[in-house]
């Protein structure tokens, strides 16, 4: 059994989803195939959440766009009276009165109940053309089996429930290809979650870490993992071979090629990933797994947008360090702010993370109670993995350096745009 795993860019549009029935087409195997949010749905799912949220009525013309742009790749691909089709207005149905009549809540909840439509839309799509051209698929939505606790926008899988419903459900008795959403889960009272921002890729590792997947295979609009963004630096060289930790240094530090929570349950049962092309079917990609042979290693750049540079100061000038630092970290933590990069002197601290709105907001007015906050916004964190002399050059020429670390195999920067 294999798993693979679509990103929004290959099926941003009907010729993405024909592309994606024929590379499925020449797999044998029994396959999971878990399918992101078409293109950039949640991003205006995202506008619409701010548009709702703020009780403006403009949520309602951005529903009717997204439903608009569903409905042109399914009417090229499915029949008049395809089953999905109606399937698909059901849910667009649903939504829309749930928003004219449903109050605001706590802002995280309201996130995973409407941005978490994207990929239960495109799975409905893509499903359906695969029956339709005699594949004998199934769609599951996820949110029935892969149970989370309640740390919305970024839940934590709750394994052995999990487990248990996928192991279930997954069973190839009756069918060769199911067809799943990505990015989404559901408390045990039945509320949806997510799992985090391109959290597309996790869910493809959790499955394929149940369900003992041969390998997990990750279709990208690239060739590869690359040793940096070729749109950022030029020449920049396809990876073939990751080892684990080197995959989970650069997904930590910001490389958007996977998500970073993907590697470990892949880890724990050495199960390799392929990161692929979707352009170039017959390019080999980039192989992650524990038989990664010694050899020349590559500079590998990774840029970090849209981050923070929060400093922490006490007010009475006395030490940050032991209890304090502890107090500090405990806010970003109980907030959701993911920390990137930390730098400590003697009566301060530097702290580079996520700016992620309105939880960024909570940690400065919480921590502006003890301490003097000081931040600098739209900064980007710059890491070269295994850097050499004057490397740095490279990316940090034009930018003023906030922050600089260096370790035996890492350069980090934090850095401001001139």
């Amino acid at each position: 059994m294999i798993v693979y795993k679509f990103g929004g860019a290959s099926v941003k549009d009907a010729n993405g989803i024909r592309n994606l029935s024929e590379i499925v087409s020449k797999e044998t195997e029994n396959l999971v195939i878990v399918v992101s949010a078409f293109g950039k749905t949640t991003n205006a799912l995202e506008r619409l959440l701010k548009a709702w949220y703020a009780g403006e009525t403009s949520y309602r013309t951005e529903l009717s766009e997204i439903r608009t742009y569903h409905f042109t790749v399914a009417d090229e691909l499915l029949g008049d009276e395809s089953e999905g089709k109606k399937r698909l207005a059901a849910s667009f149905d649903s939504l829309s009165d749930k928003l004219n009549i449903a109050a605001r809540g706590e802002y995280d909840h309201d996130y995973d109940m409407i941005v978490s439509m994207g990929e239960i839309w495109s799975t409905m799509v893509v499903e359906a053309y695969l029956r339709e051209r005699g594949r004998e698929s199934r769609w599951i939505d996820i949110r029935k089996l892969l149970l989370t606790d309640d740390r919305y926008r970024d839940a934590n899988i709750l394994w052995p429930e999990s487990t248990t419903r996928i192991r279930e459900t997954f069973s190839f008795k009756d069918n060769g290809i199911y067809v799943t959403q990505g990015f989404i889960g559901c408390t045990s009272e039945g509320e949806t979650t997510t799992l985090g921002r391109e959290g597309s890729d996790y869910t493809a590792a959790i499955l394929g870490n149940i369900l003992d997947a041969e390998r997990v295979v990750v279709w990208k609009d690239v060739p590869g993992i690359m040793s940096a963004d070729p749109k950022w630096i030029e020449g920049a060289e396809t990876i073939r071979d990751l080892s684990y930790n080197e995959a989970v240094e650069m997904t930590f530090s910001g490389a958007k090629v996977i998500h970073p929570k993907t590697i470990k349950p892949l880890h724990n049962k050495n199960i390799p990933m392929h990161v692929r092309s979707f352009i170039d079917h017959d390019e080999k990609g980039t192989v992650i797994s524990s038989a990664v042979a010694e050899g020349r290693r590559v500079p590998v750049f990774i840029k970090k947008e849209n981050q923070i540079l929060v400093s922490i100061l006490p007010k009475d000038l006395s030490f940050v360090m032991g209890e304090n630092l502890a107090g500090v970290f405990h806010y970003f933590e109980q907030c959701g702010v993911k920390v990137n990069m930390v730098q400590a002197g003697a009566v301060s601290i530097d702290v580079c993370a996520d700016d992620e709105r309105p939880r960024i907001e909570t940690v400065k007015r919480e921590l502006g109670k003890e301490y003097k906050i000081l931040y600098n916004e739209g900064v980007e964190m710059l890491t070269i993995r295994h850097y050499q002399p004057g490397s740095e050059n490279l990316i940090t020429r034009d930018a003023e350096i906030l922050i600089s670390q260096r370790t035996r195999t890492s350069a980090r920067f934090v850095v401001r745009r001139k």
